[in-house]
């Protein structure tokens, strides 16, 4: 049966009838004329559906259901109008991370799509070497099948600082193509030493690597980095060598713009084939990329993990899905598990934002 009124939600205080009538008819009118369609609330969805209405017999009942029916109707224009509007959907949340500091961007146009303490100085363990790479990458005239010769000098500095190794034997011929990868996946400080080496300008070993810390420096400030600074080629810094989640983000997007730079950072593991120093062929062990994200995270194209006492677990990311590409940047976070973690996280926060 049509219910005889409208529910408390549909009715309207005290409103006119909307049939002519200020009087209910007279007992003796039995029938009325029947009502063929009438709009009816549809509690499934909150639209109005047409809907046939029963005879109805006795004439009082038949004049409440005609003024609900109009109350139905007059509330259905409302609604049609669109003087009626739903709340619109509230945003995500931004994601907690465990890391002290964190950044992404849209990688398109630089649009800040997550932040957490983005600006604040902290160390940056061997994200620094994403910086190394990218003035490798800039020299003129750069021929990456150029050899250099690993010395004692690299060997002895990765014990002496129980650092992150490639493992280059001293006395190979390595190529500086090879070297990058060195650097890139398993954070070979050691062939970081040896770029800084070949690549600063000095006429020490010391002047060379206080040079090519200078090209970093100064490749910071071209960016227009002002919480950014380097003292170290490796991110075995002297108390100097910090960057923010922003300014670490900028120059990964710089780096990321070398086909160079992004060929070695989305590759998962690479095989060196060094020269002896009898002139044989050393097939090295593999170097694998210490970026879980590779495998753990759809569209992953880099970039670089770090770590130390000081600068705790970092993470440089990027990735692509759908054309859109996201990069950022996490520092501090509390394991190499929880970096990834975090960065998941953001970058999910991030493609949803673009």
């Amino acid at each position: 049966m049509y219910p005889r009124t409208l529910p408390s939600t549909m009715r309207t205080p005290k409103a006119i009838p909307v049939f002519p009538y200020n009087h209910p008819p007279r007992p003796r009118v039995r029938l009325v004329r029947p009502l063929s369609v009438a709009p009816q609330v549809d509690r499934s969805n909150g639209t109005f559906n047409a809907i046939g209405v029963p005879h109805l017999n006795i004439g009082i009942q038949g004049i409440r259901v005609r003024r609900a029916v109009g109350v139905a109707v007059t509330t259905g224009a409302v609604l049609a109008s669109g003087a009626l509007h739903a709340a619109p959907a509230q945003a995500a949340a931004a994601p907690t991370i465990a890391a002290k500091g964190g950044f992404v961007m849209n990688n398109a146009n630089g649009k800040s799509l997550y932040t957490k303490a983005a600006d604040t100085r902290r160390s940056t363990g061997s994200t620094t070497k994403i910086m190394t790479a990218k003035v490798v990458l800039a020299q003129k005239n750069l021929n990456l099948n150029s050899k250099v010769t690993i010395q004692m000098a690299y060997s002895d500095y990765i014990v002496a600082n129980n650092a992150s190794s490639a493992r280059l034997i001293v006395g190979d011929k390595v190529t500086v193509r090879q070297l990058l990868y060195g650097l890139m996946l398993p954070s070979g400080c050691d062939a970081a030493y040896a770029l800084a080496d070949k690549f600063g300008t000095g006429s020490t070993r010391a002047a060379r690597v206080k040079s090519f810390i200078g090209k970093m420096n100064a490749d910071a400030k071209e960016l227009g980095l002002k919480n950014t600074n380097f003292d170290s080629f490796d991110g075995i810094g002297k108390g100097k060598n910090y960057s923010t989640p922003r300014d670490l983000t900028k120059i990964a997007s710089s780096a990321m713009k070398s086909s160079t730079f992004r060929a070695i950072v989305k590759t998962k593991k690479y095989t060196a084939k060094t020269v002896t120093k009898t002139g044989s062929t050393r097939t090295m062990a593999p170097w694998t990329n210490t970026n879980g994200l590779l495998s753990g995270y759809s569209g992953t194209t880099g970039v670089k993990t770090g770590s130390g006492p000081e600068a705790k677990y970092c993470l440089v990311f990027a990735a692509t899905r759908n054309g859109r590409t996201v990069i950022g940047t996490v520092l501090a976070s509390t394991g190499s598990t929880q970096r990834e973690t975090d960065a998941k996280k953001i970058m999910d926060y991030g493609f949803g934002r673009i």
